[in-house]
Parts: C-alpha cells; sequence; structure tokens
C-alpha cells in the first residue's frame, strides 16, 4: 500500500532548504521561455504541475488557452490570485486526471522528479493528452550539473544523482541525468526530437540568490551561462527534452 502522500506539506520550505529560490523565477524560468518559444506549436497549451503560477505568468504573452493540472490545493488557490480567470485550474494528480481534450503544447518543468511513477504519466502525455502534431517540453533538475558535483566533492551528497533529505522532504523521487530522462520517455513511448541544457551551474541555488542581489552578476554573464549550457548541455542547471508524440506505449 503506497503511503499517503501531502502535496501541500511538500511545497513548504524545509530546514536550510528553500522549494524554489530567486534564481527559479528571476534566471531559470525566463531562459526556460527563451528555449522553449522557438518550438511553441500555435494553439493550446497544457502546463503539468504549475505551482503557485509563477512560471504559468510567463505564457500568457504566447498563448490564450492556457490549462493548469496541480495537486496542492494551496498551490491553486495561490495561483487563482495571480493568474486570469480565463486560466483553466485542475486539481488533481496526473495519474488520475480527466482532461477535456489533446494539447498542442504540453509542458513539465521540474516535476518528473517528484513522480512515484513517472513513465506512467509520460505515458499518458504520449497516450491521450498530447496532441498529433504537439509539442512536449520536458524539463528536470541535472544530477551532473557542476553545483551538484562539486557537493559531491565536498562530501556534503554522496554521488551526483543522490536525493538530499532536504529534496526527499519536498517530494523528489529521484534526480535525473540526460541519459536517465530520454530513458524514461523512450519507454513511455514518447519521440525525442531536441535535447539540451538550461543554464551552465557551477554554485548552488542560495549562492546565486546572494550574488544576484549585488552588482558582481550582470545580464551579459547570464546570457553567457545560458549560451554556454547550449554548448554543454550535461553540465546545466536544467535538461531539457524536446518530445513529440510516439506510438501508444501499453
Amino acid at each position: 500500500m503506497k503511503n499517503e502522500r501531502d502535496y501541500d506539506a511538500e511545497l513548504k520550505d524545509a530546514a536550510g532548504h528553500q522549494y524554489a529560490y530567486n534564481f527559479d523565477f528571476d534566471v531559470m524560468h525566463p531562459f526556460m521561455i527563451k528555449s522553449f518559444a522557438p518550438f511553441f506549436a500555435p494553439g493550446s497549451l497544457l502546463e503539468l504541475g504549475s505551482f503557485k503560477g509563477d512560471f504559468t505568468r510567463r505564457f500568457l504573452d504566447y498563448f490564450t488557452d492556457i490549462t493548469c493540472v496541480e495537486a496542492s490545493v494551496a498551490a491553486i488557490s495561490e495561483a487563482k490570485k495571480r493568474l486570469p480567470g480565463k486560466v483553466q485550474h485542475i486539481e488533481s494528480l496526473f495519474e488520475d486526471a480527466s482532461l477535456p481534450k489533446k494539447y498542442d503544447n504540453i509542458v513539465m518543468t521540474h516535476v518528473l522528479e517528484h513522480l512515484d511513477d513517472p513513465v506512467a504519466v509520460l505515458k499518458r502525455v504520449n497516450n491521450e493528452w498530447l496532441n498529433d502534431s504537439g509539442k512536449f517540453f520536458l524539463v528536470c533538475p541535472n544530477a551532473n550539473a557542476p553545483s551538484r558535483q562539486i557537493a559531491v566533492k565536498m562530501k556534503l551528497i554522496s554521488h551526483n544523482a543522490a536525493v538530499t533529505p532536504a529534496e526527499e522532504a519536498h517530494g523528489h523521487r529521484c534526480t535525473y541525468s540526460l541519459d536517465t530522462l530520454e530513458r524514461d520517455a523512450v519507454a513511455a513511448g514518447l519521440r525525442v526530437v531536441y535535447r539540451s541544457g538550461i543554464f551552465f551551474k557551477a554554485l548552488a541555488n542560495f549562492q546565486w540568490d546572494q550574488l544576484l542581489q549585488t552588482e558582481i552578476i550582470t545580464e551579459a554573464y547570464l546570457e553567457g551561462c545560458y549560451q554556454l549550457g547550449q554548448q554543454y548541455p550535461d553540465l546545466c542547471s536544467s535538461i531539457f527534452l524536446l518530445c513529440e508524440k510516439g506510438e501508444p506505449a501499453s
């Protein structure tokens, strides 16, 4: 029998570790959009795991038909305060969600690593929710980010793909690298058409938050880290797969 999960509790900051940092909102979110935008298909957007709507707001300039699926009641309540009424919110686990249609674009960012059965959910994306000509944007934190590799050398974590106690408290079940992320996407029947990384990252999130309050980090430096990440995706903060619908997986 599975343990019951408290999704509201998993969103709360833990001792010495926040659920989300300013680095996520101010750096990673804009660069994710920059990575996605060239591939957007006209039409609708489904966001799987919308948290409090911070990332959702960045899609408003691109889409008028936006649906968000989120398991946390507290997160949805906050998102509804921040987003216009045209955004549809569905409170559900992905495993149980009954969606009204298929979508032209599906986005799942920093969510898959939280799932108890990620392949099963990816199968639903491929078999049930993605239009035949649709695009699926899949992003996860990267086990091989230099910041994590440095933490291993500092003996703060045991290995690159370790799930730390703080990450576990936030609901993480695994830490993906490019090979394991593509393994799960392919196992679900999805067709991977593009692979990349988002933002070269050698510092931890809390260190970035401190630096972003100074004049040390410039916009040019951030852009340089973004471009370097495209050259070295395995050394990025996050890894990104663009997928299309494949043969239905059983």
